[in-house]
């Protein structure tokens, strides 16, 4: 793979581009950040607070994501739509293990603005498509709060199957909580 390779990862869909942030993305993601609606839900941030979002915040923010990409850490993802380039939210791949494992973790979310309009769904499949073929993965997991019911009905909707409930797997909130865990493999 070619530095260049690195960081051109792609996936179209009808309505959606799934692709790595760009220094030129400032204004629109700032734009969908700062135009959240309150929380709807006890795992929707909701409006954040963005005053320390600068550009120059942002430019490192991108270079960062471009570090994890080029040590396979993390791979993360604007998810924007194709017909007048809104970003509309973020997905990102965690590795755990290569060689032969080829093992990582999705992460997703959605501006609650855009919820209800097929988005997550569409988005999480690209972004498989990214993982799969282009990164290599063969196994991605998601890690889910068992309350979490919007992000189970995503993750069953795309066919990530339920596997287990870890037991105190996840530090949150300063408290070591269950996670339920769906998987999908590389075909």
């Amino acid at each position: 793979m070619t530095t260049k390779d690195k960081f051109d990862f792609l996936s179209e869909t009808d309505r959606l581009i799934v692709r790595p942030l760009k220094n030129e993305d400032y204004e629109n993601w700032l734009h969908e950040y700062e135009s959240r609606l309150p929380s709807q839900h006890s795992y929707d941030e909701g409006k954040l607070d963005m005053s320390i979002c600068t550009l120059e915040w942002f430019h490192n923010l991108v270079d960062k994501h471009q570090e994890l990409a080029w040590t396979d850490k993390a791979h993360i993802f604007g998810v924007f739509r194709k017909n007048d380039g809104t970003h509309i939210g973020m997905i990102d791949f965690s590795t755990f293990a290569r060689e032969d494992f080829q093992w990582g973790r999705i992460g997703y979310t959605i501006h609650n603005q855009y919820w209800r309009a097929g988005y997550g769904k569409e988005a999480v499949n690209a972004a498989l498509n990214i993982a799969f073929q282009q990164l290599n993965f063969h196994r991605i997991e998601a890690h889910i709060n068992l309350d979490n019911t919007p992000s189970v009905k995503l993750a069953e909707s795309i066919g990530m199957e339920f596997e287990c409930i870890r037991k105190g797997f996840i530090l949150e909130n300063g408290e070591w909580t269950d996670n339920l865990v769906y998987y999908k493999n590389a075909n």
